[in-house]
């Protein structure tokens, strides 16, 4: 594929995504209001939860290649984390304040949105797998990191969990919910991805950073470990290129906005986390266009 090509499929790709965040950046920098908590809440409680299970429900993906890039992305996270956890040992940073941080990738506001325009239904139903595989080990193990409070209730508390062993199990055994059910839960879910895009911008935009230097260094080789544990945990449990893809891809998005909310929750540096946010969601600009031209 020529080169201008493949600058104006990204372009096509990423172009909706800052958009949409910029919407978000813009609504607050007029002086709008916009209640990120009541915001957050409905995103993660009904629609994303909605998106989940119908994505998986009507998924045509083999139920094997699913359970694959799964254990992949557990195995991704597993580098991630050991490789983060070195690197917040060597710098003598605060683990409770960094090592969350610079595990933990947007796989949802970000993430599920490129997975969609960059591969389709297709990879957004690969997409929901690796947010959920994240977001089931942030709030256990990321929230423990954080606070040392992570519980099994927690975990069964949340409706993403639900929603996706639910969405798992009527995909394995080919069930489908009566059509005015199914399409009353894919309108629920149609907010998400737009909601979240926006609340990303709005939260940026409220986020204020000191020091520049540390936050651009770390947020650099966060990117640049993540994609290489993406790749290596693709490339050793064989994935086909649209997994593959959708798995890097996902693991090489900016600092989660959820890390800054946690850390503000349990007493870390908040700050500091939000100094990641900012930075490596700028620099996403650029590393994510640059990353989806050799993924395409």
């Amino acid at each position: 594929m020529p080169v201008l090509d493949i600058a104006l499929k990204v372009l096509e790709i990423v172009a909706p995504v800052f958009a949409l965040a910029g919407v978000g950046f813009t609504w607050v920098r007029l002086g709008f209001e916009y209640r990120v908590q009541f915001v957050t809440r409905l995103a993660m409680s009904l629609a994303i939860p909605c998106l989940i299970f119908v994505s998986l429900m009507q998924t045509e993906i083999d139920p094997a290649a699913l359970a694959t890039l799964t254990i992949a992305a557990l195995a991704a996270y597993t580098l991630v984390t050991l490789a983060m956890w070195g690197l917040v040992w060597l710098g003598r940073l605060d683990r409770q304040t960094f090592l969350a941080p610079l595990i933990f990738s947007n796989t949802g506001n970000l993430g599920l949105p490129l997975a969609l325009f960059a591969f389709g239904e297709t990879g957004l139903g690969y997409g929901v797998v690796v947010f959920a595989v994240s977001a089931v080990i942030q709030f256990t193990f990321g929230i423990w990191l954080v606070s040392g409070g992570g519980s099994l209730r927690k975990v069964v508390q949340e409706p993403l969990v639900g929603a996706t062993l639910l969405g798992g199990l009527f995909m394995w055994q080919g069930w489908e919910t009566p059509t005015v059910v199914t399409n009353t839960l894919s309108l629920i879910g149609q907010m998400a991805i737009p909601m979240m895009l926006i609340t990303l911008g709005v939260a940026v935009a409220r986020l204020k950073i000191g020091a520049f230097a540390r936050p651009l260094l770390l947020s650099a080789t966060k990117i640049a470990v993540c994609a290489a544990c993406g790749i290596g945990a693709g490339l050793w449990f064989g994935l086909e290129p649209v997994a593959f893809g959708v798995l890097v891809l996902q693991l090489a998005t900016p600092v989660a906005v959820t890390s800054y909310m946690l850390a503000e929750k349990y007493g870390a540096e908040s700050e500091a986390v939000a100094g990641l946010v900012v930075v490596s969601t700028v620099m996403s600009v650029v590393t994510l266009p640059v990353l989806l031209t050799f993924l395409l």
